[in-house]
């Protein structure tokens, strides 16, 4: 008896965009029916180029492409009815969901795909129900996806994928977008998806996503570098350094602590555990953590941000935001947590004065929003940059890309060149000036367009989701950036998803369901009271904190909240020593 054709086949495959740019170079692959395949790779090494590729929407110039048993492409020749007849056992889930979501009601886009494949009213109808509640959107079905967070446009495109029940389903960074439940839903959909039998193929930036796929290759500029299971491939830790990722926090962790290298959390909880512990003679580490800044109402500063009582509503809908009161010291850092759709991107354009409150009122650096005057002073003062901002970058180099803003406020010619070098070298571009954006890097057009604003040189500076989509090394140096800003009095708030960005702020702010349920210090809100109310809510808390406890529920002594994991592998020293 001989075994089911393998569905993903590419045989020395080549692609070269217009320009020359070369995304993949001499690729061979083979997947095999229900493998579970995580491609890696920093930005630009040709991941998204690989997954169109693997889903039918682009022909290689060179090799053979064998898709669901249909040869599509042979020698950089298409076969155009090969690929109509595999596109029909094929799923793909777009980084972006705005390129994929193609109609104004969410459940019609849902059924986008099954009617294309011809079904019976009826099982359209069934799939779309159950794929709009396997991705938690049951009341959302007669929404408008335009009126969605971005988190819920991704869980749309994801339930169309669904219901048309491919063969091969690709998934393009699908979690870029969700909240840590969010994301942790999807990876068990596709654990069951895989065992059923579907092939997976998964391109992320989460490392630790990729630690539960069969295999995981490793893209560099369009080569294959490295692959084989999880522990085989983050084992080469240097390498995947110099390839601008990481490993997983599990296998960083354990590197550290000098401990049997592990990529599962579980692992290295049950090593630790069996060092043995001395608790009669550890002494609280609480007076020797580093200390957050201190709460608002310690410091004796005029807010620069006033959230009172604010409430808003979109035409015809629930409450985006219900009764939320929030201040802001100048020169701090505030993270915004909350699950996809408890209305973080709502209070970010608030704040900007792109929307005013329905109740309520919002206060940037003394101006009050609710007037059309206040407005224009704040929109003066706010920089806002949005979850996807390169896409705003058009001109023909990068020097011209930053001073478009500055220009515009008729700036003197010196003063305008003072600005862009300022912003430059702030987020570490001063030597691709003359360079195209568009020949960038997915973390320096990210940069690129954050100098466009830095040049306006705002008091307060707004970003939704800033390291979304972003790389390990792009995610590092937007990081260094935003501390680099702090450093110079900048006000910086942001919308993350990420718990281990919003414990390296000043403060951090949590909405649940429209609502603000916790504020404070990052170890006010992720105290043992709240870890509950923040589980419940989709989100967590930082794995530094989650591993603590974990040890301390085993009878570790209390190792005094370390939020970071430079202050767990301290606790741990203290600890062991």
């Amino acid at each position: 008896m001989t075994s089911a054709p393998a569905p993903i086949r590419l045989s020395h495959v080549s692609l070269v965009y217009e320009g020359g740019v070369v995304a993949l170079d001499d690729v061979s692959l083979e997947v095999a029916r229900g493998e579970r395949v995580c491609v890696l790779g920093a930005n630009g090494s040709g991941k998204s180029t690989l997954a169109s590729v693997i889903c039918g929407l682009l022909a290689p110039d060179a090799g053979v492409v064998e898709l669901v048993g249909e040869r599509v492409c042979a020698d950089g020749r298409p076969d155009l009815e090969a690929y109509r007849r595999a596109r029909r056992s094929l799923g793909l889930v777009f980084q972006n969901p705005d390129d994929q979501i193609v109609t104004s009601v969410v459940e019609d886009d849902v059924a986008f795909g099954p009617e294309n494949l011809g079904l019976p009213r009826e099982e359209i109808a069934s799939r779309v129900a159950r794929e709009l509640h396997r991705v938690a959107l049951d009341d959302y079905a007669a929404a408008d996806p335009s009126r969605l967070s971005g988190g819920q446009k991704q869980r749309v495109a994801i339930a169309g994928a669904l219901a048309m029940e491919p063969d091969v389903l690709v998934l393009d960074e699908p979690g870029s977008l969700l909240d840590v439940r969010g994301r942790s839903a999807i990876l068990r959909v596709m654990g069951r998806l895989a065992k059923a039998g579907t092939t997976l193929v998964h391109v992320t930036h989460f490392m630790e996503e990729a630690v539960e796929a069969d295999r995981v290759i490793v893209l560099d500029h369009g080569h294959i570098v490295l692959e084989g299971t999880p522990d085989e491939v983050f084992a080469h830790g240097a390498e995947l350094l110099d390839l601008g990722l990481e490993v997983p926090f599990a296998a960083r962790l354990s590197q550290r602590l000098g401990l049997p290298w592990t990529c599962s959390e579980q692992h290295l909880v049950d090593n630790l555990c069996e060092l043995g512990t001395v608790p009669n003679s550890q002494k609280s580490l609480m007076d020797r953590r580093p200390q957050h800044i201190k709460n608002v109402c310690e410091l004796g500063t005029v807010p620069n941000l006033q959230v009172e009582h604010a409430s808003f509503s979109y035409s015809g809908r629930a409450r985006a935001l219900d009764d939320v009161s929030l201040e802001v010291a100048p020169g701090t850092s505030t993270a915004i947590i909350g699950q996809t759709g408890s209305g973080k991107s709502t209070l970010l354009r608030l704040l900007c004065g792109l929307e005013v409150p329905d109740a309520g009122r919002i206060v940037v650096a003394g101006n009050d929003t609710a007037t059309k005057r206040g407005r224009k002073a704040v929109r003066r003062v706010v920089g806002y940059v949005m979850q996807h901002p390169e896409r705003q970058l058009f001109a023909e180099t990068v020097e011209k890309d930053v001073e478009f803003g500055p220009r515009n406020l008729r700036l003197p010619s010196d003063e305008v060149a003072r600005r862009v070098n300022r912003a430059l070298e702030l987020v570490g571009l001063a030597g691709k000036r003359d360079a195209s954006p568009f020949a960038l890097s997915g973390g320096q057009r990210r940069l690129c367009a954050l100098a466009g604003i830095l040049a306006m040189e705002p008091e307060v500076l707004i970003l939704d989701e800033p390291t979304a989509g972003l790389d390990p090394r792009g995610r590092a140096m937007l990081r260094r950036v935003l501390a680099r800003l702090r450093e110079r009095g900048i006000t910086l708030v942001q919308v993350t998803h990420s718990m281990e960005d919003a414990a390296r702020c000043d403060r951090v702010a949590a909405l649940d369901q429209s609502r603000l349920v916790a504020v404070g210090t990052p170890r006010e809100v992720f105290s043992p009271e709240n870890e509950k109310r923040l589980t419940e809510s989709g989100l967590g808390i930082p794995r530094s904190l989650r591993v603590a406890r974990e040890l301390e529920r085993r009878g570790w002594p209390a190792l005094g909240e370390p939020i970071t994991t430079d202050e767990l592998v301290a606790a741990i020293g203290e600890t062991v020593r």
